[in-house]
Formats: C-alpha cells, structure tokens, sequence
C-alpha cells in the first residue's frame, strides 16, 4: 500500500476543507469539550455581530481564535482520517475488472468477478488475477500478493493446508489453480479493508468512552466555575465600589471556559485513536476495530507459535558429531559432498557449516565422475555417487535421518553415537547421518534456530508486565530447550487446539488479557477467544473470520509490533492528557490574577492584593485573556504531530512510565503555559493589538 507523508501538501489542504465541514453540530456533539467550545464561538460572534460597526477589537480577536482553536481540533482530526482515506483510494485504483473462469460441471464459462457467488469454483492459471477472496481447493501455484502487502516477493498456494487462502486482485504468477469463492460480491477483503482504513464509521472504545465522560466532568466543573465567577465579581464589584463591567464580560467569561476545560486532549483525542490504527496500517497490519488496538495495549499474556516466531522457521546444522575413530574434519567433507543435492534450508545449513567451521569447498564434480542423489521425502536422505572411468559406482555417500541411514547401512550404529543421538534429541535438536560406502562417520546436529534479538524482545516485554508463553507441538524436552534459549517466561508443548482453547481461558478467568497469532483452521477456536487475535493473510478463511486484526505480511513476529504499537497509543494518550489537565492549571494561575489584579485597590492605587499573584507581570486583564486563548489555540496545532505519530515507545514498567511522563508531560505543561503566554503578552502589546 502506498505511504503518505504527515505533512503532504495535498493531505493538507483536503483537511483543511474537512476542518470546516466538522463543524456541523451534529458531529461535534460527540466531543463535549470542543462542543463546549464552538458554543462559546457562537455566542461571542453572535456578541460582535450585534455590535456592529462599532465592534470592539478585543473582542472581534476573541471570536476569530475561539473558531480557529475548533477548527484546528477538526484539522487534526481530518489529518488522520485523511491517511487512511488516501491508503484507501489506492487500493481502489488497483482493483481491476476481472474475467473470472468459472467450472462447473467440468467446463469452463468466463462471467464478470462482480457477478461471482459464494461457493463458485473458479480457474486461475499463470498471468490471471484471481476474481475474488477463496480457498485453493486444488492444486498450488505461486501468486503475486504485492498489491495487497506491497511486498514484491511472490508466495505459495496450495490446496488442503494453512496456505490456502488467496485474495482476490492477487494474480497467479505460475502453475494452475482451482479457487473456491468465499465472499460474497462487496463483501471482499479488499472491500471490508477499504471500509476499516477510511475510518469512515470508527467507533469509540471504551477507553475513549471512559475518558470522554471524564473530559464532561471537567469541563461541567469549570462551567459551574467561571458561571460563579460572575456573581463574584458582582458582589466585589459593588463591595469595592469599582466598576469591572468592562473587564467580567460574555467574551471574557466565555474565554475562561475555553482556557480552563481541557481542549488539549478534547481536540487531539479523536486523531490519537485514528492515528493509532494508521500506524498498525503502516506496519501493514488490519485491526477490525479501535478496541482491538487498545486491547493490545493492556495485553498480560502473550501467546506465540515458535517456528517461524521465536526460532527461524527451518532447522540449522550447528555441529558436527563423528564417530570413533573419523575425524569431524573428515565427517563434514562427506556431509557436505551429500549436502550439495539437497536444495532444502536445513541441507543449505550443512554446506555452509562444513565451509564456516574447516573452509571447506565442495570441489567440482563434472557428470562423468558423480551422479548426485537429490533429497527426497520418500527416501528422507540425500548424497552423491562416484564414478569410475567406466561410469560405475566406486564410493557412495549419505545424508539423511537416522531411521533412513540405518536401513542403508544394515542398521550397524557405534554405541557413541547412539547415546549422542539421544542427547541430541534431549535437547530438542534433530539427529542425521552420514555414511560413506555403508561405514558410519558420525552424526550431524540440526536445531531450531532462535532468532537474533529475540530474547532481548522479550526481557522488554517482562519489564512491561507481558508474560510470554511459546506453543508448540514438540515434545516437552525439545520445547524446554528452546523456551531456555528464547528467554519465554512459561511454553505450552504438544499443544492441540483444545488445550490452546483451555489455556487462554484459564488466563482470562484469572483477569489477564491475552494475545495470540495463528493461521490455520485449528487455530480459529483459540484465536476467537483471544482478546487480541492477529492471523495471518496467508491462512484459512476460518482463522481470518476468527481474529481481530490480519497480518498483510504474514509474519508471526509482528504480535509483538502491534502489542508496541497499542501501548504506544495508550502512552500517547495518557501524556496529552497529562498535557492538557497541567495546561489548565497554569492558565488558570495566569489569567485569574491578571484579571482582577485591579479589584480592591486601596488609595487609589492601580493594583490589588490579587496582583501579587500575578507572577508574569501581564500587560493588561485583555492582554492576559487574549493570551491564553491565542495560546490555548495554538498548543493544539503544535501537538497534532505527536498526536500523529504518537510518543516514543518506552518498555517500561507502568510505575516507572507514570514518573516519566508527570515528569516530561506534568511539569512540561504547567511551565510551556506560563513561557509561552508571556511572549503572546510582549508581542500583542509591542504590534498594539491588546491594551
């Protein structure tokens, strides 16, 4: 999918039109505070129109920037639905009007891809599309995904396994397959993944919903406030003698809500959960809903298959083991001669072991002198053959597994190696053997390889809280040896889906969270009960209907991303709030003393008790007031690409992230707002737009 910048000009533009049609009333309802505030925009604009032409400046700037502080609320919001929009008409662009080819009964008719029912057979042979989401139902083919994942290498499909979901818009790259619809025409991955990226009918997660009401709460409070300031101000007023009709005005009183309710986070708070998912669609990653990313965030557990997620997926040689008497220089010659024929990850393993460990370099064997005996699974060995001028048989060396080369070699196995093997196995590795003309030169050690990083990945995910848990369908020694390695806190061994089933229950009952990736049919019961199901888009229909987000890629790994990912949108979220509920209370210590500096001047002095307080040495109670806003206005548009891109990922503790961001975000907030209305102060005095 293509990527587009934060900040492209044309993202830009089309939210700034957005920006004014969310000003409808209906819409912004939803958001309380920023409701609150195009209320209060009304109100004072309606004030000046009825002042016209004599119209105060003071109050004419207030009107102007309580629209722009609700406007750049609506432009951070269109910013990030305006990522996900553009993400979508490009996977419109790409969709094509297919021919499908559909069999029945033995023959083929060609009918329009719109027209395709579920449950129809289609035909799809080397340079089609494929007319629409389904099952390979026969045969295997190599199919061309980069429209969907962006990725440009092509992937397998086959029939009756994990990896027999295709996507329509992918084409057949080589081969001949049957695919068997299952979606209904507009009802397509690609349609239902349009629809998610638009964002276009995103719901609110309960952490929204919960955060949302507490926002209410606030802002109803300092409503109730600034509505009793007024009185009090009355009654000063006529205690004093003075006259603050001037100063405790509608633009006034009205500015006050809107400096003291926490526009910050009310304006930002719909582009951060937007933003959130945009980033789980830059990791090539589909969640199904908000609340999926969220819960991703509070995960606890979290569940993971091991090949291909913890370890790399294929067995490695990693050591040599001869026989009494044969040198292991000697026995990796022989593996590797046996190796060259054996195009599979784990014989690609034995040659570049014997060429890393003694430099050795299979030397070259023209037809005449060899004949190489390819790796197969029926025969489970691989070798060569050599050659005597005459084209027989001199010497013939083996590679395979050991029930294989027991049977070539009359079963004869030195007692050392017996007992190696069995510590081979115990350690969760896979034994093999070579033999030369019948004679045992010794074993060679395969293991599942952990990938790099891995255990680091998940010593930051104890630190965060996440138990990780490693399933697995090895015996338990062989999954015991490679938790140990991983570093995984706990790992499930000859694991089925009934005791999967059983397990994220028993974590759920016990109040955790728990995450978990699959791909295959026996994966569905597990992943639909998961709080946080990622499959794979390489997987069966059923494991793809059971989870809460897709994997465009179809890695395994990427579990761990969109954990990251959703705690990054909970940090997000949680610092801007911090932000804004500290912004509050530095206006409110800036304005208020400001304000009513003047009140209960004694001997016809110019300032009051209250100007003690007010600690900036603001120009003016306008300056003060026109200050805050401009500011309150401002602090918005500064933020929205943090709110964007979110705050930097920490993996930390939840303790030692709450210091972190009272520390960056609380006392960041009370002072940035003292800075920065000060110099509003200076400037709007210095250009004389404030009195």
């Amino acid at each position: 999918m293509t990527k587009h910048s934060f900040w492209s000009r044309e993202l830009a533009l089309k939210a700034v039109g957005e920006a004014f049609v969310k000003l409808d009333p209906r819409g912004m309802s939803r958001n309380p505070v920023m409701f609150v505030t195009l209320v209060g925009a009304v109100m004072v604009s309606a004030g000046v129109l009825r002042s016209l032409p004599a119209v105060s400046g003071f109050e004419l700037q207030i009107a102007v920037w309580l629209w722009v502080t609700v406007l750049f609320a609506n432009f951070a919001e269109a910013m990030a639905e305006g990522h996900g929009k553009a993400r979508a008409e490009s996977l419109r662009k790409s969709r094509v009007e297919i021919l499908a080819r559909v069999l029945k009964d033995g023959k083929e008719t060609k009918v329009q891809a719109s027209r395709l029912k579920k449950g129809d057979a289609v035909v799809c042979e080397a340079g089609d599309f494929i007319p629409g989401d389904g099952e390979v139902i026969n045969g295997i083919a190599s199919v061309d995904e980069s429209a969907i994942t962006g990725e440009s290498a092509p992937v397998i499909r086959e029939s009756g396994g994990d990896r027999s979901a295709v996507t329509g818009g992918t084409r057949v790259l080589s081969d001949r397959i049957v695919v068997r619809i299952t979606a209904e025409p507009g009802k397509s991955f690609v349609d239902r993944m349009i629809a998610l990226i638009e964002n276009a009918s995103r719901q609110r997660t309960p952490n929204e919903i919960a955060l949302s009401l507490v926002l209410s709460a606030l802002t109803l409070i300092f409503i109730l406030a600034v509505g009793s300031l007024k009185l009090f101000a009355d009654y000063a007023a006529a205690a004093s003698g003075q006259d603050l009709s001037g100063i405790v005005t509608v633009p006034v009183l009205v500015s006050l809500v809107v400096c003291l309710i926490p526009t910050t986070i009310g304006g930002l708070l719909s582009a951060i959960g937007i933003a959130g998912m945009d980033r789980l669609v830059q990791r090539n990653v589909i969640a199904k809903s908000g609340r999926a990313v969220e819960a991703a965030g509070d995960i606890d557990v979290l569940m993971l298959d091991k090949t291909g997620t913890i370890t790399l997926g294929n067995r490695m040689a990693s050591a040599f083991v001869p026989a009494p008497g044969v040198g292991e220089k000697e026995l990796a010659e022989a593996a590797q001669l046996a190796s060259l024929s054996d195009e599979t990850p784990e014989g690609r393993s034995i040659v570049v072991l014997a060429k890393t460990r003694f430099d050795l370099r299979a030397r070259e064997l023209h037809p005449h002198e060899a004949r190489f005996i390819p790796f197969s699974a029926n025969t489970q060995f691989s070798g060569v053959e050599m050659l005597d001028a005459e084209k027989k048989p001199v010497r013939k060396i083996l590679k395979g597994s050991i029930a294989a080369i027991k049977a070539e070699s009359g079963g004869k196995f030195p007692p050392e190696l017996e007992a190696a093997q069995a510590d081979i196995a115990n350690s969760g590795g896979t034994p093999l053997a070579v033999i030369d003309n019948g004679k045992v030169l010794g074993l060679l050690h395969l293991k599942d390889i952990v990938k790099g990083g891995i255990r680091e990945r998940f010593a930051q995910l104890r630190k965060m809280g996440i138990k990780t848990v490693m399933i697995t369908g090895d015996n338990p020694l062989t999954a015991a040896a490679i938790a140990a390695e991983a570093g995984v806190d706990d790992f499930m061994a000859q694991a089925t889906p009934e005791s999967k089933l059983a397990r994220i229950r028993a974590e759920q009952s016990s109040g955790r969270l728990v995450a978990m990736t699959g791909d295959g049919t026996n994966d569905a019961p597990a992943l639909a009960q998961a709080d946080v199901a990622v499959t794979m888009n390489t997987g069966t229909q059923a494991a793809r209907e059971a989870g809460n987000m897709v994997d465009l890629d179809s890695n395994p790994t990427k579990l761990i991303e969109i954990v990251e990912t959703g705690k990054q949108l909970l940090m997000t979220r949680g610092s801007l709030t911090t932000f804004s509920v500290a912004n509050d209370i530095s206006k409110y210590f800036a304005i208020i003393p400001a304000v009513f500096g003047a009140l209960y001047a004694a001997n016809g002095a110019s300032s009051g008790p209250l100007a003690a307080l007010n600690v900036m040495r603001l120009h003016s109670p306008q300056s003060a007031i026109l200050s805050a806003v401009i500011f309150n206005a401002l602090i918005i548009v500064a933020l929205i690409p943090l709110a964007l891109r979110g705050v930097k990922y920490v993996a930390v503790d939840a303790q030692t992230l709450l210091r972190r961001n009272m520390f960056i975000y609380g006392l960041g907030g009370i002072l940035i707002p003292f800075a920065g209305i000060k110099v509003l102060d200076l400037l709007l005095v210095a250009i004389g737009l404030a009195r």
